[in-house]
């Protein structure tokens, strides 16, 4: 249990890390964000509680929002996320019992299933940023063509992060 909190810890602080160095400032084209932090969300082990969950996704959001000056919509999209996250993962996954590690990865999921939890997961992450960040003013194509976009950058940069973890053995 020890091991796992302190993973995360680590999992948090570089991907909060990079998210507000690296991530923030590639806006590709004006139009795709990579939102990469969102991968400790879906990394979440499933048998965390739900209140522990909330609490540390809305952290995260926090963490993010205080960083880059977004005024409270990572906390927000990040809480509704994290209420999602079990139910999406039933979709695709009916029994968690079966899993292999708590941790929802290519290597407790497989492939196909991973793929088709972090694509659902990433597009609605990205359709919940942007509808927060554009409520005022809502351009329904400007705000397809951003959720799109991202989602297939962050899928992308998500899928390759979770690719560098595969190589570590189980223990």
């Amino acid at each position: 249990m020890a091991k796992t909190a302190l993973n995360l810890a680590i999992l948090f602080v570089l991907l909060a890390l990079a998210q507000v160095v690296v991530f923030n400032h590639l806006f590709l084209f004006g139009v795709a964000l990579p939102l990469v932090f969102i991968y400790f969300i879906i990394r979440l082990p499933v048998t965390l509680g739900a209140n522990w969950s909330m609490t540390l996704a809305f952290l995260m959001g926090l963490t993010i929002d205080i960083f880059s000056d977004t005024q409270g919509m990572n906390a927000l999209a990040c809480t509704i996320f994290c209420t999602l996250r079990k139910p999406v993962l039933r979709l695709y996954f009916p029994r968690e019992e079966d899993l292999t590690n708590p941790e929802p990865s290519i290597r407790s999921l497989g492939m196909g299933i991973f793929m088709k939890y972090l694509i659902t997961m990433v597009v609605i992450y990205c359709a919940l940023y942007f509808l927060i960040e554009q409520m005022s003013m809502l351009n329904p194509l400007r705000w397809l063509i951003r959720v799109a976009a991202s989602s297939a950058l962050t899928f992308v940069l998500i899928l390759g992060i979770d690719c560098l973890t595969l190589g570590r053995s189980p223990r």
